[in-house]
């Protein structure tokens, strides 16, 4: 299966290279170029790219504005997947990008190697959240005010053990460390990983991170306080 691709970005040395990059690379099509935002917007109507590679700064519309447009699109539309593009990992933006619905993040100095390790995996379906990345995510929350949001009906859909991978997704964990702290199998892991992803109608492990902070089921510095479902009880 061939994944379609689209790269956004206002200097053309980045497009270009990119695309070189990943035109060589058996299964990636590379189906367009933009220039700004807007150009990006309308692109990715017209071409449906599997996977945008979004630049953050961007001129006419940034790349939050872009990306919250791109997949912003009615229900039973095609998304497609978007990577910000930034220069360094502590880019002000994380926060607001991934609520935007972005799948993650790729440093524009990343190896080609990695380009492509990006791109497949979010063509994938999982999400690129490099630990750093995570940090900057939970620092953001702990600076916020303190809010207490209602308990979402759908986390009460969680089993325990689901909880328990959801915060440790939200910490940054990978699977691998997620097994080992739960001293559990990899494969139970994903599957875990799999059903919370339905359960909460979630795309990918970027978004799961954004709710386990913005629902309370996971605070900065913390396990979480106990969220009382009404139908459930409390979700420890």
């Amino acid at each position: 299966m061939t994944t379609r691709c689209l790269i956004a970005d206002d200097q053309a040395m980045v497009r270009e290279g990119f695309a070189a990059v990943l035109a060589a690379q058996p299964g990636l099509l590379v189906v367009g170029q933009a220039a700004d935002g807007a150009d990006a917007v309308r692109q990715t109507r017209h071409l449906q790219p599997d996977v945008v590679l979004m630049d953050v700064r961007m001129p006419v519309m940034d790349g939050l504005q872009a990306t919250r447009q791109i997949l912003g699109a009615a229900a039973g539309q095609e998304r497609p997947r978007v990577v910000m593009l930034t220069t360094f990992d502590l880019d002000d933006y994380v926060y607001e990008a991934l609520r935007a619905g972005a799948s993650g993040f790729l440093l524009k100095d990343a190896t080609a190697a990695e380009l492509v390790h990006a791109v497949r995996v979010v063509a994938a379906g999982d999400a690129l959240l490099a630990p750093s990345v995570t940090r900057r995510l939970i620092a953001d929350f702990a600076r916020r005010p303190r809010l207490d949001p209602p308990f979402p009906a759908t986390l009460g859909a969680l089993t325990h053990r689901e909880s328990e991978v959801l915060r440790l997704i939200a910490r940054g964990l990978s699977n691998a460390e997620i097994s080992d702290t739960l001293v559990i199998a990899e494969q139970t892991t994903k599957t875990y990983v799999g059903r919370i992803l339905a359960k909460l109608d979630l795309r990918d492990r970027a978004q799961a991170v954004v709710l386990a902070y913005e629902t309370g089921l996971v605070t900065p510095g913390g396990s979480g306080p106990a969220r009382t479902n009404p139908d459930t009880g409390p979700q420890q």
